[in-house]
């Protein structure tokens, strides 16, 4: 269950397109982690913070036109193709919903992983023993028989 942070300039992209970026990333995310089928405490806790900020400055500009992504992931979950697949894929994201395909060029993807039972939910801080839990019972939902 991946956290996503948009940090951008508050104009960058149009009015009205938070709901379509956040949506965006967190199917692209799930994706990357090679989720094909994802359930319903994937889908509902795999969320999009959009930040839409009055100033960002680089060393270069005060008012620079740049985006950070941060993608913050459970330990194990992306692999080296996943991890060039969602980067790639974030990139393309915001630089469509802006219609700026040069932002492509200023927009940074920092993934980082939490540390082993650094995330938690519902009360409970899940590491390698909880998801690995949590993936049995879905295989075991998906094997059982489906009422006629």
């Amino acid at each position: 269950m991946p956290m996503i942070d948009v940090y951008a300039p508050a104009d960058i992209f149009p009015p009205d397109t938070d709901e379509q970026l956040g949506s965006e990333l967190t199917r692209a995310v799930l994706r990357a982690e090679g989720v094909a089928s994802p359930v319903p405490f994937q889908t509902n806790n795999t969320a999009a913070f959009i930040h839409r900020l009055p100033v960002v400055s680089t060393a270069a500009q005060s008012s620079a036109r740049s985006v950070r992504v941060q993608i913050i992931t459970p330990p194990g979950s992306l692999d080296r193709a996943g991890q060039r697949q969602i980067t790639k894929e974030a990139t393309d994201i915001v630089a469509t919903i802006a219609g700026d395909p040069s932002l492509a060029e200023r927009t940074w993807v920092i993934l980082t992983v939490a540390a082993e039972g650094g995330w938690g939910i519902a009360g409970t801080a899940y590491g390698e023993e909880e998801f690995g839990a949590l993936a049995k019972a879905a295989a075991a939902r998906r094997a059982a028989p489906t009422p006629d």
